[in-house]
């Protein structure tokens, strides 16, 4: 207890000292997303898009088991890093925010939401930022924007999520999508980010189980979909890869074909389809899977050289074709 209470006068003494923001412009940081999470796995996470380049870079934080926040409209990173430190000295998250608004001399240029781990949640939309926005906070999630094409954007959003099921990243997508199809950021579309919050995810210290960003692009939407995409396939042809040393051919060769129907351009995912075939003593079928990885990748022809899974091709006429292997 002392050590909250020592945390959280700490705390206060840093936001009386924050710097004051910026003049704010209208409709300079046009922005929706929605924060959500997943009481099962612990996750939590945020997609957010903005007519703006780079939005992940700046309207986004939390830690993972502790809370996950946006601030956006005029973003202000003190809201995603003191929003922790007092969330976890005890405040719960209206208490937070209410204390950071307080402390925020440009706090009518933004639009804050935060949602902890244990589902509470608070939001604040500047009655000044640019029409139309708002926010809905409802069971595990709260969506919010500005600069929108209407209510429907925020509305859509809170629906799909409620509606829906599955990772909590998938979720994520099919709100912030469910939002465009309503109009999302009246000024038109560019960037979109992806981030996925679960505690000392990576090597025991990080938190960050997901962070993807498309921060320029012509159809953010789809852009950020095939990435994902691209990491669930990765990720499918690790669970591959242990069917395969265990000797489950057949199981190995249904994640490895799930994995390439995922992302069809992911050229580990025919390398892995090619080890299975030979493995089945299906040489043809091989030789085919490792034509089309290097297709995909020419740096393939180098990298299959020395890979010991192909030794047994390595005489073989269609395999030195492939690979220029002589």
């Amino acid at each position: 207890m002392l050590t909250r209470i020592c945390l959280a006068t700490v705390v206060v003494v840093l936001l009386v000292h924050v710097t004051p923001a910026q003049k704010y412009e209208p409709g300079e940081e046009g922005t929706f997303s929605i924060i959500g999470r997943d009481p099962g796995t612990g996750q939590l996470g945020m997609a957010v898009h903005s007519k703006t380049i780079a939005v992940g870079s700046r309207t986004r934080g939390g830690k993972g088991g502790v809370a996950v926040i946006a601030h956006q409209s005029g973003s202000n990173p003190m809201y995603g890093i003191i929003g922790v430190e007092l969330l976890e000295a005890g405040m719960t998250p209206q208490q937070a925010l209410d204390m950071m608004l307080r402390s925020d001399e440009g706090r009518n240029s933004r639009q804050v939401a935060i949602l902890d781990i244990q589902g509470r949640t608070a939001a604040w939309t500047s009655p000044t930022i640019t029409d139309w926005k708002g926010h809905k906070c409802g069971v595990n999630y709260c969506a919010q924007g500005n600069t929108l094409a209407g209510p429907d954007v925020v509305d859509a959003m809170a629906k799909s999520f409620e509606s829906s099921s599955g990772p909590l990243a998938e979720r994520l997508i099919d709100a912030l999508e469910a939002g465009q199809a309503q109009g999302g950021d009246r000024r038109g579309v560019q960037s979109a980010s992806l981030m996925i919050l679960k505690p000392l995810a990576i090597q025991g210290f990080g938190d960050r189980e997901l962070d993807l960003r498309v921060d320029e692009h012509r159809t953010p939407f789809a852009e950020l979909r095939r990435v994902l995409n691209a990491v669930r396939s990765g990720e499918m042809l690790s669970e591959a890869n242990r069917k395969l040393t265990a000797k489950d051919l057949k199981g190995a060769m249904e994640r490895a074909m799930a994995a390439r129907d995922k992302s069809p351009t992911n050229d580990n995912a025919w390398v892995t389809i090619a080890s299975i075939h030979l493995q089945m003593g299906q040489r043809a079928e091989a030789l085919s899977a490792l034509g089309r990885a290097v297709e995909l990748n020419p740096a393939n022809k180098k990298q299959l050289r020395g890979n010991r899974a192909f030794e047994d091709l390595y005489q073989d006429p269609g395999f030195i074709k492939i690979v220029g292997f002589n």
